[in-house]
C-alpha cells in the first residue's frame, strides 16, 4: 500500500492555515454564455495570505468543455496542479482551470474538485446575484455606521471636503473608510475618470481625479452609485483614499495615515 504524501509546506512551517469548508450557496461560472460549473456542494477554500477560492465537484463541471493541457504548477501546501484550457461558444481560455488529482494527504479534500481563475471566465453566480473579484469571505465584516463626527480632507492645502454627516465603513483588516455626501465635496475641483474597479463586498466602483494649484492626484476618490443589496447605506458618496491625501481630520485631529497596497508614496 502506498503511504500518503505528507505536504513540506506544513513539515516547514507548521503554522501555515488552510481552512476549508462546504458552502451552503448554489455557485456557478459562465464562459461564452455556457455554464461551465454549477454546483451547491461547492468548497471554498481560505488560505493563509491568498484570497479565498471555490473549488467545484468535478461532476458539476462540464468537462466535456475542457481540454486538458500539459502545464503543470507546485503548491507545497496542496501538491501538484494539472490544468484544463475552457473551450465553448467558439472560444478558449487558456489554463483557465486547474485541481489537484493527488493532493498531499493535508488537503486530500480537494480532490475530485476544480478550481477556475476568476479572470479567465465571464461571469460568476452565487444563487442568481453576479459576484465580482473572489468569492465573499463569510468570516469577513463590512459595517455602516453614520457619524456626526466633522470630517475633513485636505488635499494640496485646500479643505477638499468638509461633513458632520459622513458614513463611517469599518471593512476587516482595512482602514476606517470615510464616505461623503456629494454636496460637501468641493466637486469643482474633481475630474471623473475612466477607472471602474469591482468590489465582492460593495459592488463597482468608479473614480475622481482632483486638479489643485497646477497638480493632479489621479484616483483620488471614489463612489459606488449603485451597491450591492447588502451595501446600500454608501450609495452616491464620496469617499477619499487615507493613505494618498494630504490628512483626513475627525473631531479636528488627523487620523493615521496607513500603509497600504494603494499607498503611492
Amino acid at each position: 500500500m502506498v503511504e500518503a504524501r505528507r505536504a513540506p509546506g506544513f513539515a516547514r512551517n507548521p503554522g501555515y492555515r488552510i481552512d476549508l469548508e462546504t458552502s451552503p450557496r448554489r455557485v456557478r461560472v459562465v464562459f461564452a454564455d455556457t455554464a461551465i460549473a454549477d454546483t451547491t456542494r461547492a468548497l471554498l477554500m481560505r488560505e493563509q495570505n491568498h484570497l479565498p477560492v471555490y473549488y467545484f465537484p468535478i461532476a458539476d463541471v462540464r468537462m466535456d468543455r475542457l481540454v486538458p493541457t500539459a502545464h503543470k504548477t507546485h503548491c507545497p501546501y496542496k501538491g501538484e496542479a494539472s490544468y484544463w484550457t475552457i473551450e465553448a461558444g467558439g472560444r478558449r481560455a487558456e489554463n483557465a482551470v486547474w485541481g489537484y488529482v493527488e493532493p498531499y494527504v493535508e488537503s486530500a479534500a480537494i480532490a475530485g474538485t476544480v478550481a477556475f481563475y476568476w479572470n479567465r471566465v465571464d461571469h460568476w453566480y452565487e444563487e442568481d446575484e453576479e459576484i465580482f473579484v473572489h468569492p465573499r469571505d463569510p468570516y469577513k465584516r463590512v459595517d455602516v455606521v453614520e457619524s456626526r463626527r466633522p470630517v475633513e480632507v485636505i488635499l494640496g492645502g485646500t479643505t477638499v471636503a468638509r461633513t458632520a454627516r459622513a458614513r463611517f465603513l469599518f471593512e476587516t483588516g482595512l482602514p476606517t473608510r470615510y464616505y461623503i455626501p456629494e454636496a460637501d465635496v468641493r466637486m469643482d475641483v474633481f475630474v471623473p475618470s475612466a477607472t471602474v474597479t469591482a468590489c465582492p463586498y460593495k459592488g463597482r466602483a468608479r473614480y475622481w481625479s482632483a486638479a489643485i494649484g497646477g497638480r493632479t492626484w489621479e484616483d483620488i476618490a471614489w463612489s459606488y452609485p449603485d451597491p450591492i443589496a447588502e451595501c446600500p447605506r454608501i450609495k452616491g458618496l464620496i469617499s477619499f483614499y487615507n493613505e494618498n491625501v494630504e490628512a483626513i481630520r475627525v473631531d479636528g485631529r488627523p487620523v493615521e495615515r496607513p500603509r497600504t497596497k494603494w499607498s503611492k508614496d
